[in-house]
Formats: structure tokens, sequence, C-alpha cells
């Protein structure tokens, strides 16, 4: 792999993170179309998201610095970061399972783009549902919410099937509020990419030699790339635009499948 083609996967990475277009999905398409393209794995994908994972970091940097610090403090909003804290910890639970369970598909679905076209065309289907059915929205989150949209995100593994798509659009089929939804979805993103970061540290020994270098700048543009997306998000979520991602969900897929069949 060269470093042009780190860069532009780490690019592409960023960009689709967090927009609800399937980052691995996006991926796995991209490497497919390259010609001699030596595909780096699941490992790569992974040093790409560890750069996404630091965006989120820096962007809700002050609300995880009062999340972390709620349980040492007794004043009344730690009482309810402290439940905030519980939620993320139990919705991090079934993606946990989930995660580990389907991780040798994973590896399989990468490498088949007609499937993950198909994936597309169904994370299409979930925005567009979400949008169209979407509520006023409550801000106030429940265990059955966490543990529905750790559900999600842990099904949101399989390439094609959009993570944050899959989280937010889940919360807001429950008439959670779409900021609210975004926000918990970043968040409980944390602890599943840092899980599979270490679940894959294994694999470094594996690394190829002399590439590096080539992992850290695709991690590095996916960090940058990513702090844009994620507030570009928020604003299309508060001016209910989703339904723009299904159609572009829709065209990739249906191309996909075209393309590949």
């Amino acid at each position: 792999m060269t470093l042009s083609e780190g860069l532009l996967l780490g690019v592409l990475q960023g960009l689709t993170e967090f927009l609800p277009v399937s980052s691995s999905g996006h991926l796995a398409l991209a490497q497919q179309l390259m010609p001699g393209f030596e595909q780096p794995g699941l490992l790569f994908d992974v040093a790409l998201h560890l750069g996404t994972l630091v965006a989120v970091i820096i962007y809700f940097r002050q609300d995880l610095k009062q999340l972390l610090t709620a349980p040492f403090r007794h004043d009344i909003k730690a009482v309810q970061e402290r439940r905030y804290l519980r939620l993320l910890i139990v919705g991090s639970i079934p993606t946990a399972i989930i995660g580990l369970t389907l991780k040798d598909t994973v590896e399989v679905l990468f490498h088949r783009p007609l499937v993950v076209g198909g994936l597309l065309l169904v994370t299409g289907l979930l925005l567009f549902v979400a949008e169209r059915f979407r509520s006023s929205g409550r801000k106030r989150l429940t265990l059955a919410d966490s543990l529905i949209t750790g559900l999600a995100q842990g099904i949101a593994v399989l390439p094609g099937i959009s993570r944050s798509g899959a989280t937010i659009a889940a919360l807001m089929l429950r008439g959670v509020e779409g900021q609210t939804a975004a926000r918990f979805s970043f968040l409980l993103a944390l602890p599943a990419v840092g899980g599979a970061a270490l679940v894959s540290l294994k694999d470094v020994e594996h690394l190829p030699q002399g590439e590096i270098g080539i992992y850290l700048a695709g991690a590095g543009i996916s960090c940058l790339v990513g702090l844009i997306c994620i507030h570009a998000l928020l604003g299309i979520i508060r001016k209910k635009r989703l339904y723009y991602f299904s159609l572009y969900c829709w065209l990739v897929g249906g191309a996909a499948l075209y393309y590949f069949q």
C-alpha cells in the first residue's frame, strides 16, 4: 500500500465514519476498486477507526470530562451524568457480544462487495424510515434505549451497515430527539472502537514492514476530516435532512450490486 492510498482511505474514513453512510462499507468497496491494491484487511480499518475515535474525544472533550469525573462529584448534575455513564456501559455490553461473535464473519464480508452493496441499501432504508417517522423527540434516555442502541451498534460491524446511521435511527425511531441521539451514538462509539483496537492488537506483529508511517498518516487524516464531519452531521440532523443520506446509500449500494454482479 502506498502513502497516497493510505491517505485516500483515511479521508474516506473521516468522511464516512460519522456521516451515516457506512465507513467500513465504503472502505471495502474502495479497496476492491483500486487496481493492484493489496488489501490491508481489518487491522488497517481499525487504525483508521482509531483516528476517528480521537476525533470524538477531541470534539466531546468537555462532555467526557464531566462524565469521567461524575463518580467523584456530589452535585446535582453529577447524578444525571452518572446515570448517563451507566447507560453507556449497558449499551456497550450487547455491542461487545455481537461484535466478538461476528468477527470472523466480518473479515469474510469485507471482501464480498455484493453483500456490502446490499447492506448499504438496508442502511438507506433505516435512515429513510427514521426521518419519515421522527417525532419532536424526548431528551431523557432509558435503559431500553441503551440496550437497543447497543444491539444496533453491534450489528453495524457488518460492512455496509452504518454505525452512526443504525444507532441514531434506532434512537429516533424510539422517539429520541435527533441531537440527543447523535450525542449518545458518538459517545457509545468510544468503548466499541477502543475495544476493537485492543482485540486487534495481537495482529500488530503482522503489520507489513515499512508501512507504520502509512498507517499513522491514514489515522491522522481520518481524525482531521472526522472532526469536520461530526460538526456537519449535528447540523444536518438539526435541519432534518437525514433522508439525503438514504438516497446516497441507495445510489452507492445499487451501483455496487450492478458493477460487481
